[in-house]
């Protein structure tokens, strides 16, 4: 359970409040129905209009304050599920057990789990603002939306007449003190290889090789950051170990198609009379692959442990080899900057996760840009480079970026709004990552967007942390743009 000090004087007090409220229901992606059924009933409790459309994304409707009933309606938007990554070794149910807040000098973050701040922050926030009756603002929805992290699906699926307003501020980004007018489209690209198998003679002995202590993250907002791909760099080694006898029974790594991911693992089979060459060259791996990670990724251990036993059947080594082979050619990171936006990633390419069934060894991929034709090129590079290597490939419908618009209304409000709190510029950008904006503004023809938030770090990671003085900034300019839009 969250330790009673963890938010225990943090302002502003409501919204700690609704967040460590939050932080005890379980909200994996696609089992938002304890959460969704938590913020439904907290509305019907304050006397609000609440909705809930065919998909399960939620509206809550609060009135104008007094003086302010002809100001026009503003949604507030977030998600409700939340990327669920633990580290190894650590005991936790994310469908039963509350998510454990501690606090660490000016960072929220949580024990061994990710913290849900991505977006429980943007909850948080709506859930304060429908209990505070002091504030002042215009008429507002808030919209709580479904399996943003695993597929955008509430979004999506969005009924067109649920949401009525034509402002919406958008509270699901990360950095505070920018506002985001952008951010990429993306298309998850994967390949299934039907197993064949081949029985273990006793000459081998069962092993199994790890990648472990990488920092992983989200795919698209710290795709720039060169940080360790765990299944890259674990076929990195299967690879140097093929040319011992190194045999294959299955591999796992990566859990979420948009985080990087940060351990691999596997089970394999070598040849009795190779074992100690494979441990010198897995710990001669482990030292290069230290070095090339030293600054980034400092925490990164490959290791080999021998097991008492193990499934008696490898893959048949052609399939190993295409599968392996296919890995190590498919590309990974950034492919193109922007050059419109300065420091801004316009093109990347991630391979997330890759799982090994009764049946299939799945491999998927997901791809980013800005720019729609560069994200069909990239789709097919990464497409071809699987059907070469012999996979059957499948692709996600994708979703839609969402363009940049310097002449905003919202954005002039948002502006003039920072300038007046804190006596600077706020900062204006796009981001490398699937914001919902760009699907509810198809799905609610005319919405004028921006998306701010608190300052967070390693999300869809258990190095997740918010940022506590920034929380009370975010706070403030929210609600100076709510007094201002008139």
């Amino acid at each position: 359970m969250t330790k009673p000090d963890a938010i225990d004087g943090l302002k502003p007090v409501l919204f700690w409040k609704c967040f460590a409220e939050i932080s005890r229901i379980p909200r994996p992606s696609g089992h938002e129905e304890r959460i969704a059924q938590f913020i439904l009933e907290r509305g019907k409790e304050l006397g609000l209009e609440t909705r809930q459309d065919a998909c399960g994304n939620v509206l809550v409707k609060k009135p104008a304050s007094s003086g302010r009933e002809g100001a026009p309606s503003i949604c507030l938007q977030s998600h409700l599920d939340m990327v669920c990554e633990k580290n190894a070794g650590k005991v936790h149910d994310f469908m039963a057990d509350p998510i454990e807040l501690v606090r660490n000098g000016n960072v929220v973050t949580a024990n061994g789990t990710t913290l849900g701040a991505d977006n429980g922050a943007g909850v948080a926030t709506s859930l304060a603002i429908m209990e505070d009756a002091t504030l002042e603002h215009g008429p507002l929805e808030m919209l709580f939306t479904l399996e943003e992290e695993t597929g955008l699906k509430g979004a999506l699926n969005l009924s067109g007449d649920l949401v009525q307003s034509r402002i919406m501020l958008n509270l699901d980004s990360e950095d505070e003190g920018v506002v985001f007018i952008g951010c990429a489209g993306g298309k998850d690209t994967l390949a299934r290889w039907q197993l064949a198998y081949d029985s273990v003679g006793a000459d081998l002995a069962p092993a199994e090789i790890t990648v472990k202590g990488l920092k992983g993250g989200h795919s698209g907002l710290e795709i720039d950051k060169e940080l360790g791909n765990a299944i890259k760099i674990l076929n990195r080694a299967l690879m140097k170990l093929s040319g011992l006898g190194c045999r294959v029974s299955s591999i796992e790594g990566g859990n979420m198609r948009n985080a990087i991911p940060r351990e691999c693992t596997a089970a394999v089979y070598l040849p009795n009379t190779k074992l100690d060459e494979a441990k010198s060259l897995v710990s001669s791996l482990n030292a290069t692959f230290q070095s090339e990670l030293s600054s980034i990724d400092p925490g990164f251990v490959l290791a080999i442990s021998q097991s008492a036993s193990g499934s008696g059947k490898v893959l048949q080594l052609p399939l190993q080899q295409k599968i392996l082979m296919t890995i190590a050619s498919l590309p990974t990171g950034v492919q193109h900057m922007s050059v419109d936006m300065p420091g801004l990633v316009e093109t990347s390419t991630n391979v997330s996760v890759i799982h090994t069934t009764d049946k299939e060894v799945v491999l998927i991929t997901s791809q980013r840009s800005s720019v729609a034709s560069r994200l069909a090129e990239i789709v097919q590079t990464v497409e071809s480079i699987l059907q070469l290597g012999g996979g059957t490939v499948e692709g996600s419908s994708g979703y839609p970026g969402w363009k940049p618009d310097m002449h905003s209304p919202i954005l002039g409000v948002a502006k003039r709004c920072y300038q007046s709190l804190f006596g600077k510029e706020v900062e204006v950008k796009a981001v490398h990552a699937g914001l919902e904006c760009g699907i509810i503004g198809e799905r609610v023809p005319g919405m004028d967007m921006i998306s701010f938030g608190p300052s967070l770090h390693g999300v869809h990671s258990p190095d997740e942390v918010i940022y506590i003085d920034s929380v009370q900034r975010y706070w403030d300019f929210l609600l100076e743009i709510l007094r201002s839009v008139r």
